[in-house]
């Protein structure tokens, strides 16, 4: 199979005064790895690597130095370095095209990218952490533990429920930029990679979910200590 022959294989740069060759191979490349490597890790780091659930919780201060940590910080550094690698991918794309096509390949692409931004904004809105150890809480005073995660307040639930459910959404538009790409510009190698990459991830998501390593993310952090608001709050669960 031959790319289809309205894609443009060269592109005049004003600011070099000439044309250059534009390899799209490139583009492809970079796109699977974001959406078909970096960001599956970073969501498994967080679904299946949260330590295991104790009374107290995560007794340490969420710094990047600290081992008990890592998932959060694959998971936050990680996606964030995906957005914005995202970002950079696609304005190249669009000023080497000149513009958006309309293709099905830029509709889902456009997609991706824009509810990518989105999640990475959303969790901006959190709020605050809390919890008996965070920062310099008095350990001995509940009301020093207040905080949007570790009380579930409004913002927290709200911000939860788009950032959950919108990253499902996110990655099926993503399935469709990378499938319909490849049926623009069909790279049999990487579409290979990609088969590879599902099954790996699938295997390990089904292994870890069969010794039953998906911690809830409240009770991983605060501990299942039942006088937690939240998890108070789902004593019957």
């Amino acid at each position: 199979m031959e790319k289809q022959g309205h894609i443009p294989t060269e592109a005049y740069v004003d600011f070099l005064g000439r044309t250059i060759e534009i390899h799209w191979n490139y583009h492809a490349i970079l796109m699977v790895l974001i959406w078909f490597v970096l960001v599956p890790i970073c969501v498994i780091s967080l679904r299946y690597y949260k330590p295991r659930p104790t009374k107290e919780g995560i007794t340490v201060y969420r710094t990047i130095s600290r081992p008990e940590w890592v998932w959060f910080h694959i998971h936050q550094y990680g996606l964030n370095f995906a957005i914005f690698m995202s970002l950079a991918g696609m304005t190249v794309a669009l000023a080497v095209s000149g513009g958006i096509s309309g293709s099905v390949h830029s509709v889902f692409g456009l997609s991706t990218i824009g509810l990518g931004v989105l999640q990475g904004i959303s969790a901006y809105f959190r709020g605050s952490h809390g919890g008996r150890y965070y920062n310099n809480a008095d350990q001995n005073d509940p009301k020093a533990w207040e905080g949007d995660h570790f009380s579930m307040t409004a913002r927290r639930r709200r911000m939860e429920s788009y950032h959950k459910t919108a990253g499902f959404f996110t990655m099926a538009c993503a399935v469709g930029a990378v499938g319909s790409g490849l049926m623009q510009f069909p790279m049999p190698i990487l579409a290979g990679v990609i088969i590879f990459t599902i099954v790996v991830l699938l295997a390990v998501s089904i292994y870890r979910e069969h010794k039953g390593k998906r911690y809830d993310t409240y009770r991983a952090v605060f501990g299942n200590d039942l006088e937690h608001p939240y998890n108070k709050e789902r004593e019957d669960l």
